[in-house]
Order: C-alpha cells, then sequence, then structure tokens
C-alpha cells in the first residue's frame, strides 16, 4: 500500500532527519515548514503557517498523506499561551486533513518536558521517578505537550486514524537555525573556545555533571517514528525514545573536546551558563567563519545556549526507561559519542565548522 507522508517541522532537527529517511525509503514525502528546506532529496516542499487555516488548506490540497509526523512547536512567552498556539497548530492541521479521509497514522513528537514540566515549572514541584516511565501519570500544571496529545487523540476518535507519541530526551542531529540544537551549539562553543584560548568548560550543574544521564540521536528518533506508524506493536501507544545507553558528562565531556580539537577545562563545581559564556561571541563567530571560510556566519542560526543551558543546568537525574518499545519491536542502539561525532564530522563537511582534528589540540 502506497504510503504518504506528511512531516510537519521539515526544517527542523527532527523533521530534517526524518524526511530524509522517508524520502530515501520509498516513502511519498512532504515537508511542511514555514520556510521548508529546497534541498532535501525526494522531499516535496510545502509552505504554509499552521496558524493560518485558509493558507494551509491551500498548500495542502491535492495532498492526501496517508501518515503524518507532526515535529513541530511554536515558543511563546508563557505555558498558556504555548497550550494556546502550540495545541491550536495540531488541531488547525488536523482539521484541515480531515477533508481529505486519507490518514491511517498520526505520529507527534514531544519530549521529556511530559514528566519534568515547562520551561516555567521547569524541574519544579513533585516529579515522577526514575527512570521516566510511559505510564507515569501527568503533572498537575498546564503542558502544551499534554495540549497537543489531547488534540490527536480527539481526532483520532473523530476520524479513526491510529497514533503514535513519541517522547525523545535532548536531541543530538543535524540541522541549521532551529531553537534546540544542543550538539551544534557545543560544537560552535568548542571552536571559539579554542580560536580565543577561553576554557572549554562544561556549562551545567553538579547534578548534570555527576549524574547518570541520556540523549537522543536524531537519527534513531527517525527510525523509531517510522517502526510505530507501520508496526503493530507502536499503535496507539506513547514512547519514550532514547539511545539506549547512559553515561556521565564528567565522562563524555574530555571525549568531545578532543574530537573538537580543544582542552577540556577542570569542572569548577558550578554550572557556567552558555548565555554568559557567549553574551559577546556574535562578532568572534563572524570572525572566525570569515577566517575558515564557514557558510553560516550568523552564531544564532547555530547555536541554542538558553535551550542547552536548560538541560545541563538541572538539578535533577534525567533519564528515560525504553522498554516498552523493546517489548513492542524496536530493538534499534545507538552508542551516544558517535552520535556527537557523527555530526561534527557532518558540520565539518557542510563547512558549518572549522576542521581541527584531535591532533590539532592546542
Amino acid at each position: 500500500m502506497q504510503r504518504v507522508a506528511l512531516v510537519v517541522g521539515a526544517s527542523g532537527i527532527v523533521g530534517n532527519n526524518l524526511a530524509r529517511r522517508l524520502a530515501s525509503g520509498g516513502w511519498t514525502v512532504y515537508g511542511l515548514a514555514r520556510r521548508p528546506p529546497m534541498d532535501l532529496a525526494g522531499v516535496h516542499p510545502v509552505a504554509a503557517d499552521l496558524l493560518r487555516p485558509d493558507m494551509l488548506r491551500s498548500a495542502l490540497s491535492g495532498v492526501k498523506p496517508t501518515h503524518v509526523f507532526f515535529c513541530t512547536w511554536l515558543r511563546q512567552s508563557t505555558e498558556a499561551e504555548n497550550c494556546a498556539v502550540n495545541g491550536g497548530m495540531v488541531r488547525n492541521l488536523l482539521d484541515v486533513l480531515r477533508e481529505e479521509e486519507s490518514l491511517r497514522h498520526v505520529a507527534l513528537v514531544t519530549g521529556l518536558k511530559h514528566y519534568l514540566g515547562p520551561f516555567e515549572a521547569y524541574g519544579k514541584g513533585v516529579l515522577p521517578d526514575t527512570p521516566f516511565r510511559e505510564e507515569q501519570p501527568r503533572l498537575p500544571i498546564e503542558n502544551f505537550y499534554y495540549v497537543q496529545e489531547d488534540e490527536v487523540f480527539a481526532a483520532a476518535r473523530r476520524q479513526g486514524f491510529s497514533w503514535s507519541v513519541h517522547r525523545p530526551h535532548t536531541i543530538i542531529g543535524f540541522a541549521v537555525g532551529n531553537a534546540m540544537n544542543m550538539g551544534v551549539t557545543l560544537a560552535v562553543y568548542a571552536a571559539i573556545c579554542r580560536e580565543t584560548g577561553r576554557p572549554f568548560l562544561f556549562p551545567g550543574s553538579p547534578t548534570q555533571w555527576n549524574g547518570l544521564t541520556d540523549v537522543t540521536d536524531a537519527r534513531l528518533l527517525a527510525r523509531h517514528l517510522e517502526w510505530a506508524a507501520t508496526a503493530e506493536g507502536g499503535r496507539n501507544e506513547a514512547f519514550n525514545v532514547v539511545n539506549g545507553d547512559v553515561f556521565r558528562w564528567r565522562w563524555l565531556w574530555p571525549r568531545l573536546a578532543e574530537h573538537l580539537g580543544v582542552r577540556a577545562a577542570d569542572y569548577p563545581g558550578h554550572a557556567t551558563p552558555l548565555e554568559q559564556q557567549l553574551a559577546d561571541a556574535g562578532p568572534i563567530w563572524k570572525d572566525l567563519a570569515h577566517k575558515y571560510k564557514l557558510v553560516e556566519r550568523e552564531l544564532e542560526r547555530l547555536t541554542s545556549a538558553w535551550h542547552t543551558d536548560a538541560d545541563l543546568g538541572r538539578p535533577i537525574e534525567c533519564l528515560a526507561d525504553m522498554s516498552k518499545s523493546r517489548l513492542r519491536g524496536f530493538l534499534d542502539y545507538q552508542y551516544t559519542p558517535d552520535s556527537f561525532f557523527d555530526l561534527f564530522w557532518k558540520l565539518r563537511e557542510a563547512r558549518l565548522l572549522p576542521s581541527y582534528r584531535p591532533a590539532d589540540t592546542p
């Protein structure tokens, strides 16, 4: 049976990797974004604003997706606004697609803020025990992830499609211009440290430095999304999605530093947020990009210091259990250091990062 995917958020870290995977696997793929990428082989770009139903309806005219992968969000100043805007985007899309009567499955990507709470109440109050498990109840606070889920559940009841919810941890993968991108942020930070002689300091909290944690490779998440959309075991369930290993940042940090051609500084015992460290780095990056003939000279297009600080600054342990996916048939695994190393090589190949090598470390 023909599979037609609508990847919503095709310009982001999740949507970009997912669209590439599906297109290479024989799917017909449409990539929707306000400014969709035009360079994804086999992906049909769709430019639309999810907050404008008329524009959305026009943009999707004639597109009859069998599978929707919702991989985007818009950050607002309060969680109440997040709920209204991000819930509205899901509702608008599914209302428009209801007219086509083609949908078989809708996959929604959220994250571990399902368990930790939204940014304005992040990690506060009584939180569930780690490792996080899908059956743990929702927190008694506003959370736009819950609103998005409820929109999907309601539309599934009305329209008869199956659904899946995917809850990754911090996502490591290739993308430019997105709001949450720790891997690229750390690579750029290392390059700035190397050029200026600044110490390459782990920016986070002692809890994150010393405690166990995990991350999610964008490529593994793409495989998980495809699996849940096509396998019986993935239907009508919520899943955590992480690499499958655990690590401590105090172990990983010097390994990342070596690969990036910079020396890891001793951890000072307290957080040193990247928003502070990179506050003056815009002109530094422009000069560095000119020196090495890099293709992106705007620091804010590459780094998301605020999000990296939020993840690495948490005062609590944060890791997720993958047993549910394993028991239902998804057995893929990704070695976390390679998630970072593969990304760094790709950034070099794309001329987004200087070609430092471990042997170049000063």
